[in-house]
């Protein structure tokens, strides 16, 4: 929900940065940040936490950190002989947010898959591991971090279909991997 401030009595360049100060608190979920404002006569001189703000965008949650990687489809071991497989990419997109890439092989054949997105972390549990949440062709998606693998699953099966070609989907099961990933 977002709060609507009345500051008749300031400037509306001081109004416009404490307004933009306060939706970054909102957005970064980080209650402790406030503006110190000083006021005198002649000037007007605003010190928000900006810096905490932004500190708190560059600081990783370990959820973002456990998730970061590239995840590839079984196929990926056997691309030298041919399989199609999905590589998704995940990079970090704040504190507790995340930029999804979707890729697929490209070196032999037309890719059958592709998507960007960003994902929110939902929350996570030891017998769930750690879930992010996005929303795709109007349906809720879930992307499951748990030991290793990420599992992209969605309320609606068929809006991850949407993504890809020959009857493949974005939906399953993805291995982390270890080393760097291989465009062919």
């Amino acid at each position: 929900m977002i709060k609507t401030l009345s500051l008749p009595s300031l400037p509306s360049s001081v109004a416009a940065l404490t307004l933009a100060v306060t939706a970054l608190t909102a957005l970064s979920a980080c209650n402790s940040v406030s503006p110190t404002m000083q006021s005198t006569a002649t000037s007007t001189m605003v010190k928000p936490a900006i810096e905490s703000a932004a500190q708190a965008q560059t600081t990783l949650s370990p959820a973002v950190q456990v998730a970061l990687g590239d995840y590839v489809s079984t196929g990926y071991a056997q691309r030298a002989q041919g399989y199609d497989w999905i590589a998704v990419m995940i990079s970090a997109n704040g504190s507790e947010a995340i930029n999804i890439k979707v890729r697929a092989r490209t070196d032999i054949k037309q890719a059958s898959c592709s998507y960007e997105g960003q994902a929110t972390l939902m929350g996570q549990d030891n017998a769930h591991g750690i879930i992010f949440q996005t929303m795709a062709n109007d349906s809720l998606v879930f992307l499951q971090f748990k030991d290793g693998q990420l599992t992209i699953d969605s309320e609606d099966k068929r809006a991850l279909n949407y993504f890809c070609s020959g009857g493949a989907t974005l939906a399953g099961d993805y291995q982390k991997l270890t080393g760097n990933l291989a465009v062919s």
